[in-house]
């Protein structure tokens, strides 16, 4: 796993974003940063809520449209920062197949999760949080 000062920037680049999140329904702010392979740009996200929920947009499915629509399609880190006593905040199922789809040249995506004070961070990647990811057969040549 990637550590140190990128992995730190990354947070603080989610935490920053976070402050923008559009929750006045849960008021439970969450904000992303993804770091792309190729050039190591960083794409940020926070989500946004509406009335009827279902077409709520989480923070990271904010984040990679951003960096797609800049042409960048293989990720190398994700953060994920919000504030939930006793627990990290996690990708939701969605999430994690969306970020599935833009995994580095190794097949993974390290994710960082951590509070806004950053006191404790949570390192994994997306083939942990999601092990049977849904693959395509045409991509993959799975019969």
């Amino acid at each position: 796993m990637l550590t140190g000062e990128t992995a730190k920037q990354l947070i603080q680049e989610a935490t920053h974003i976070r402050q923008r999140a559009y929750c006045p329904y849960s008021n439970f702010a969450v904000g992303a940063a993804i770091l792309t392979e190729e050039d190591e740009r960083v794409y940020t996200g926070c989500n946004i809520e509406s009335s009827t929920l279902t077409p709520s947009i989480c923070a990271e499915r904010a984040a990679v449209p951003r960096a797609v629509c800049e042409g960048y399609t293989k990720f190398k880190m994700v953060a994920v920062v919000a504030h939930q006593k006793g627990t990290f905040t996690a990708p939701c199922g969605v999430c994690r197949q969306v970020l599935s789809e833009f995994c580095s040249s190794d097949g993974d995506i390290e994710i960082y999760l951590s509070k806004p004070t950053m006191d404790k961070i949570l390192c994994t990647k997306i083939s942990k949080l999601l092990p049977l990811s849904f693959v395509s057969y045409k991509i993959d040549s799975v019969t």
